[in-house]
């Protein structure tokens, strides 16, 4: 789910004050669709401490024409095996526990 301002139509994933694009404040939820096309990525080699490396960091555009900016995830982390234009669909993936064992989990997109 993204909200959608009802004025221009960007969508955002976070909370939002006013549009980036048009500046109104009036926003709805939509659906964003869970395929899409890799249009833009980076192979991560540094990190914070404790998060694993490499990944890909990458720039879905989804059926719908939503951008997400996620990570790749089940797929090596090489120039060989991401090729942009690939097809990929939104996975989830757990990143850790807290203190409790309470596992998170995140989302991501992976190779269709």
């Amino acid at each position: 789910m993204a909200q959608e301002c009802t004025n221009c139509g960007a969508r955002f994933f976070d909370r939002r004050n006013a549009c980036a694009r048009c500046g109104r404040t009036e926003f709805a939820p939509v659906a964003v669709d869970g395929s899409g096309e890799l249009r833009a990525f980076t192979i991560v080699h540094r990190a914070a401490p404790g998060i694993p490396v490499p990944f890909v960091s990458a720039i879905v555009r989804t059926d719908d024409g939503t951008w997400v900016r996620s990570n790749l995830v089940n797929c090596d982390p090489t120039p060989d095996a991401v090729k942009l234009g690939m097809r990929v669909q939104l996975t989830t993936h757990p990143i850790g526990s807290d203190d409790d064992g309470t596992e998170a989990i995140a989302f991501g997109y992976e190779p269709v």
